[in-house]
């Protein structure tokens, strides 16, 4: 495997189910081999480099269909959209909704930095940009901002093990990224890493002052065409009350084979 790796968090994050299907490509992070690990870790012969690559082994693929529910939580009542997703790469993903029958048809198109939403209501394509980015996705605890991101972190951090931790009975490392650029939207992220599986389970994200901005939760855990995977995800705005925003995978397929045209904006219309 290539010595330079990436690592991205579409945070599934997150865009989480709706454009990236939630999914993590581990590639191009710097590493910093010496950082003070705990004696444990030493003990183990691990790096972030080996843990990073195995992580990569198990949760990507170079294209992606999926069907998932994104259940919002509201103060008065609860909603569950259904959307259809094709992603291809990091860079290139389009989602369809599938129900309810008022947001039925409404698609997005995300090509690298640029963002598409068509509306059947109106039969108009409008490109989202600078504050619109900022609006929650259909009163998610997801804006369209956290979709964006897609800039290598090699560009933006550098990683390091902080420890392990128990989570939910399973053993996991404790990855610690800091920005070493000042243009990010999260100054540091922390990554908590099943030690056998190799799947993550829990990420935060930090402004520079510490304060804990978001968080995703990964659980039920399943085996799919040899790999292991989340089948629900919780993305929490922490400076939101409620419970987030879950993330339910009804179906995924890996590297299928998806025709060029879907990412283009001509399929918004079609």
């Amino acid at each position: 495997m290539n010595q330079n790796i990436k690592m991205k968090y579409v945070t599934y994050i997150l865009l989480a189910a709706l454009l990236f299907v939630s999914t993590y490509s581990f590639k191009n992070i710097e590493i910093n081999s010496n950082s003070n690990q705990n004696p444990s870790i030493q003990q183990d012969q691990i790096s972030p480099k080996t843990i990073i690559e195995k992580v990569d082994k198990n949760m990507t693929s170079d294209t992606r269909i999926s069907t998932m529910d994104m259940m919002i939580y509201g103060k008065r009542k609860n909603r569950t959209v259904r959307s259809k997703g094709y992603a291809r790469g990091d860079k290139e993903s389009f989602s369809e909704y599938l129900s309810p029958a008022k947001e039925k048809g409404t698609k997005m198109l995300k090509l690298k930095d640029k963002l598409w939403i068509y509306s059947p209501d109106t039969d108009r394509i409008i490109q989202l940009s600078g504050h619109m980015l900022k609006q929650s996705v259909m009163g998610s605890d997801l804006s369209y901002e956290d979709m964006m991101e897609d800039r290598e972190l090699l560009d933006m951090y550098d990683a390091k093990i902080l420890g392990t931790e128990m989570i939910n009975d399973r053993n996991t490392w404790i990855l610690d990224l800091v920005a070493k650029v000042d243009d990010v939207t999260y100054h540091q992220r922390k990554m908590w890493i099943d030690q056998e599986r190799f799947v993550p389970l829990k990420e935060e994200l930090f402004a520079k002052s510490g304060q804990l901005l978001k968080k995703t939760t990964m659980s039920d855990i399943i085996q799919i065409q040899g790999r292991w995977y989340p089948k629900k995800i919780n993305f929490k705005d922490m400076l939101k009350s409620g419970k987030g925003t879950d993330f339910v995978l009804i179906d995924i397929q890996f590297d299928p084979d998806i025709p060029p045209y879907i990412f283009s904006k001509a399929a918004l219309k079609k």
